[in-house]
């Protein structure tokens, strides 16, 4: 019996052990096989990297000491929270969408105007220039569908496809949230140039993207490209696409000034001095969009708390700010109202201008900025 006992548990173990081994060579097989990763900058680049002052040990660094770390322990809690069938996490109703009529975007406009997609994907429409913001227009921001959750929203505004020629895509970092492979490969038709953070761009040439059109940028660069004067400014965050590949390309913040328009994005990131210094050197801004949502006090050094978003609007000198990285995923314990309830408590506060668009409305800069509507709440 004993010996019988004892088969049986071998049997078991020999089963456990190989469908554990199936799954490891499948994520290996994943990882290597699957162009969602991307690719790694060239050891050429980061020889030339290894120049920057924020650039040691192979990574890139932020400006002042970010505490990246959580033990396994810390970890291995946290996941019964952030797995939690919260519902309120995600909107009961169906989120308000203003469709986009393809033709208009064609059309000679004279303001400068965006077009907000959710989290913090746009479309700048500026001196006669298309520029998409972190365009990650896809249903899951995620290497594969299984591995995350859907947007909340059935629609777009308007479809890829539809979209006119895009004359520049500008990327804040690589995290899925905001450089997405299916976007890109989308888009890449209708695309004339990039312009990314350092080591950025070597995910793009892995998807097809010729290099001449890819433009890297380090903090404080400067470019002016037809008139229209653009900066990648620092911000407190991290990137990486794969296991092994964090803080391997650089991340940051844009600027962008047109004829008569200033224009802040924020990307991601936690609350620093960056921001007073990026306000002296290149404001006052009209309009900024600055992070707000997919925050925790756990790592709220590289997420912002809605307090600091409105604090950092006023560091940055804007005259008003739109709270962005909410309304389209869940990717943070907190409901998902919470990022516009509380930074808007905090705007009134400071008497900062605070502008929430409906997903796919015009912003038009020259006009007054004003929320008008609590889309958010469920009629």
């Amino acid at each position: 019996m004993l010996k019988k006992s004892l088969k049986a548990i071998k049997r078991l173990l020999l089963v456990i052990l190989s469908i554990c081994l199936t799954l490891i060579i499948i994520g290996i097989l994943f990882v290597s096989l699957s162009p969602q990763f991307g690719a790694n900058p060239s050891s050429e680049q980061k020889a030339e990297f290894e120049k920057l002052e924020h650039y040691s040990n192979g990574e890139f660094q932020n400006l002042i000491e970010t505490n990246m770390e959580m033990d396994f322990g810390k970890a291995i809690k946290m996941l019964p929270e952030f797995f939690k069938n919260d519902p309120s996490r995600v909107p009961d109703f169906d989120i308000p969408i203003v469709k986009i009529d393809s033709v208009d975007l064609t059309l000679p406009n004279l303001s400068t105007r965006l077009i907000w997609f959710g989290h913090s994907a746009f479309l700048l429409q500026i001196d006669g220039k298309n520029i998409l913001l972190d365009p990650m227009l896809g249903e899951v921001p995620a290497p594969h569908p299984i591995l995350g959750k859907k947007r909340f929203s059935k629609e777009l505004p308007i479809e890829i496809e539809q979209l006119p020629s895009i004359d520049m895509i500008l990327f804040s970092h690589d995290h899925y949230d905001h450089l997405d492979y299916g976007s890109v490969q989308k888009l890449k038709g209708k695309t004339q140039s990039y312009y990314v953070p350092l080591g950025l761009g070597s995910h793009l040439e892995a998807w097809g993207i010729e290099s001449e059109k890819i433009h890297e940028m380090d903090w404080w660069d400067e470019l002016d490209v037809d008139g229209l004067k653009m900066a990648l400014t620092p911000s407190r965050h991290f990137s990486g696409r794969g296991l092994n590949n964090r803080f391997s390309t650089l991340w940051g913040s844009w600027v962008i000034h047109g004829k008569s328009d200033r224009i802040y994005f924020s990307g991601d990131g936690g609350y620093g001095p960056h921001f007073k210094e990026i306000g002296e050197r290149y404001g006052p801004f009209d309009f900024a969009m600055m992070e707000c949502g997919q925050y925790n006090e756990r790592w709220k050094e590289i997420h912002m708390m809605p307090e600091e978003t409105a604090q950092a609007g006023l560091d940055i000198q804007a005259k008003v700010i739109m709270p962005i990285h909410w309304a389209a995923f869940s990717l943070a314990m907190h409901s998902w109202t919470d990022p516009v309830e509380r930074v808007l408590k905090s705007a009134e506060k400071l008497k900062l201008p605070v502008y929430v668009p409906k997903i796919g409305s015009y912003i038009i800069l020259n006009q007054n900025l004003e929320t008008r509507e609590e889309w958010w709440i469920k009629p």
